[in-house]
């Protein structure tokens, strides 16, 4: 049976849950997933479905470049794949997914905190050469950006603010 991404739906909520509390060492993302399904909005929540079994879930979240509140920046964040069927392609299919999503939603650019040998098959490359910063303290290769629309952050600088919610999540 094929791979399905689709929309998350309320029935998922509790497997997602799940899924994130199994995928990461703690359940702080699992956490983080619910507060920010609940709080940060428009969100992209996807989850990809094999045999009926939610095996990955992904979201993006609207993020704020200070000084640039006009834009519609998203934040990839958290990216889960059941332990079993992780490096088979999953994550890759939920990311295009993903950021198929935020474009339709509207959304010019993306940045991802994340493995900096990963995201950049899919675009992404140094925030900081863009002289865009991440609010916490992070290493510079690990934090990314991709514009969804050529150009769109030309001209944009400063420091990305990401959805309370992640501050909150311990």
């Amino acid at each position: 049976m094929a791979l399905i991404i689709r929309a998350e739906i309320p029935d998922d909520v509790p497997l997602v849950h799940e899924l994130n509390a199994l995928a990461f060492p703690t359940g702080a993302e699992a956490d983080l997933v619910d507060a920010l399904r609940d709080n940060a909005q428009p969100a992209v929540s996807l989850v990809a479905e094999q045999h009926n079994t939610i095996v990955g879930h992904i979201m993006f979240t609207p993020v704020e470049l200070c000084g640039h509140s006009s834009l519609k920046i998203m934040g990839l964040a958290p990216m889960a794949v059941t332990p079993d069927q992780q490096k088979r392609g999953i994550g890759s299919q939920l990311v295009r997914e993903g950021l198929d999503r935020c474009r339709d939603i509207g959304a010019g650019a993306v940045v991802v905190l994340g493995h900096p040998s990963y995201y950049p098959r899919f675009g992404f490359a140094s925030a900081s050469a863009r002289n865009i910063a991440c609010e916490y303290d992070v290493p510079d290769e690990a934090f990314m950006v991709l514009e969804l629309t050529a150009g769109y952050l030309s001209g944009a600088e400063g420091t990305i603010r990401y959805h309370d919610a992640f501050g909150e999540v311990t």
